[in-house]
Formats: structure tokens, C-alpha cells, sequence
């Protein structure tokens, strides 16, 4: 007879469901250790058909400790999950474990030592607990000089994060670099960073806009290079309109301030991951389905 206190005391420890807790214990002889992993097993293998979902919200969120910084994503089903208090501390577990670490690719993060096993083992078990597939998709290791600040800023608790490393000035300076790179989304930071190919198809669809225009070619070219400096300082942090005042650029706010601009980097949760359009037919199927 199993018990309802070794039912309760596995359920506290594995975060099972009662029926599953009683399954565990009833496979396992009332061993509470083996029930423990025999749910594990069996959590994982529910983890592992979880694989095919999509996971594109969640959160991001920055661990700093002196001059080393720690940005990280992990994703989730659903926006419900993702305000899950479990799903935050995993985070700062995640976080954490990286930050007082040498690792610096996902990779070496996900094989760092954590509990009973990895990063990735904890993530596995996490999914196979809070019933949603689980990712932790990327992180940034980004480390700074003493001469430097950070400027930390999260959007929406987290929807956004961004880190910005400026030389001099201080750290309200730096976090100002970091809310307009939230707010105004740039695609790179300097002009030097974007591709030699991305200006010269830019260059290539002004220079038709011109023409279609009626323009002389003399004129359409000096047209097109107006244009494409326009299109640096809309995709170029450093070159933006500061918005806080929009007669700086973000370079000239930072330097009145004695500062320079060194990096800025963004998690925007979710970024780039095609989100599947299920119909209600579809979903209560694929749930039937398994």
C-alpha cells in the first residue's frame, strides 16, 4: 500500500502529477529514490516529444558581475509560461552558472556542471516538469575595461534585453545607449558593421528609384548617395537620431557626455523563430494525437 504522505513527499520533490507520483511509486516498490528516477526517465521522454514544438517566447535577461556581463535567452510556448515564477529562477540559474564560469558559446554552457547534471539536462527536466518545450536558445559573454560602463536595459520584463559598453562618461549614459537601441531596434551598431553587400543592393534600389524618376544619371547619383547616408542612419545605432534629443546622433550624445560608444547587443525574444499558425481544428487534433 503506498502511502499518501511518500505520494506527497515525491510529488514535492519531482513536481509530478499525483497519479503519475503514485504510478512512479507503485513500479518502484514504494522506493522513493527509484520512483525519482523513474519519473525522470519518463519526464524526459515526454521532454523529448516536446522536441517538434515551437518555443518563441520567453525571456532575456542580463547577469553582471564587475566587468564580465551575461545576456541569455530561453524560450517557451507560451507568454503564461514564460511569467512562471519556476521559469524566471531558471533563468537566474542559468544565468548565474554562466556568469561565475569560463564559458563563452552556448555550447560550453549547456555541458557547464549543474545539480545532478548539465545546463542541458536541467533545461530537459525543467520541460518535462512545466509541460512546455523549453530553449535556451543563445548567449553573450561580454566583458568590459575598468575605464568602462555598462548600460543594462530589459523591455517589457524581458521581452528586450540590451547591453551597451561605453568608454568613459557613466553608467546613465551607457543604459541611455541602451533604451534607444531597444526603442529604435538598429540592425547594426556602426557603419563599418554592415555588410559591403547590403549598401550596394540599397545603393542599387535608390539608383533605380532615381532613374524611374526622370532623373539625369549626374543627378540620380548624388540623389542615391543622400539616400544611402539616410539608410546608415536609420540601421546604424551610432549614426540614429538620439531620442532623447534630435539634434545629437547617439555617437554625439555619448562624446558630449566624455564618452565613446564600444558595443551595444540585443536579445529580442523570439527574433527570427517562425511561429506556427495553428487552426483550432489542427491543435485540438494534434492533441488527441499525442
Amino acid at each position: 500500500m503506498i502511502s499518501a504522505s511518500l505520494v506527497k513527499e515525491l510529488r514535492e520533490q519531482t513536481g509530478a502529477g499525483m497519479m503519475d507520483c503514485k504510478k512512479a511509486l507503485a513500479e518502484c516498490d514504494g522506493n522513493l529514490e527509484a520512483a525519482v528516477d523513474w519519473l525522470r526517465e519518463k519526464g524526459i521522454a515526454k521532454a523529448g516529444k516536446k522536441e517538434a514544438r515551437i518555443a518563441a517566447e520567453g525571456l532575456a535577461d542580463i547577469f553582471i558581475n564587475g566587468n564580465k556581463a551575461v545576456m541569455i535567452e530561453v524560450n517557451a510556448e507560451t507568454d503564461f509560461v514564460s511569467k512562471n515564477e519556476e521559469f524566471t529562477e531558471m533563468i537566474k540559474n542559468i544565468g548565474e552558472t554562466i556568469l561565475n564560469s569560463d564559458a563563452k558559446t552556448l555550447e560550453e554552457a549547456n555541458e557547464l556542471a549543474f545539480e545532478d547534471g548539465t545546463i542541458k539536462d536541467y533545461v530537459v527536466a525543467k520541460t518535462a516538469k512545466i509541460g512546455e518545450k523549453l530553449d535556451f536558445r543563445r548567449v553573450a559573454v561580454i566583458e568590459k575595461n575598468d575605464d568602462e560602463n555598462f548600460g543594462k536595459y530589459l523591455h517589457m520584463g524581458g521581452k528586450i534585453a540590451v547591453l551597451s559598453v561605453v568608454k568613459g562618461a557613466n553608467e546613465e549614459v551607457a543604459k541611455d545607449v541602451a533604451m534607444q537601441h531597444a526603442a529604435m531596434k538598429p540592425k547594426y551598431v556602426f557603419k563599418e558593421d554592415v555588410p559591403a553587400e547590403v549598401v550596394e543592393n540599397e545603393r542599387k534600389v535608390q539608383k533605380e528609384l532615381a532613374m524611374n524618376e526622370g532623373k539625369p544619371a549626374e543627378i540620380a547619383e548624388k540623389m542615391v548617395e543622400g539616400r544611402i547616408n539616410k539608410f546608415y542612419k536609420e540601421i546604424c545605432l551610432a549614426l540614429q537620431a538620439f531620442i532623447k534629443d534630435g539634434d545629437l546622433d547617439v555617437t554625439k550624445y555619448v562624446t558630449n557626455n566624455g564618452g565613446e560608444l564600444i558595443s551595444s547587443t540585443s536579445f529580442v525574444v523570439g527574433e527570427g523563430i517562425e511561429k506556427r499558425q495553428d487552426n483550432f481544428a489542427e491543435e485540438v487534433m494534434a492533441q488527441i494525437n499525442g
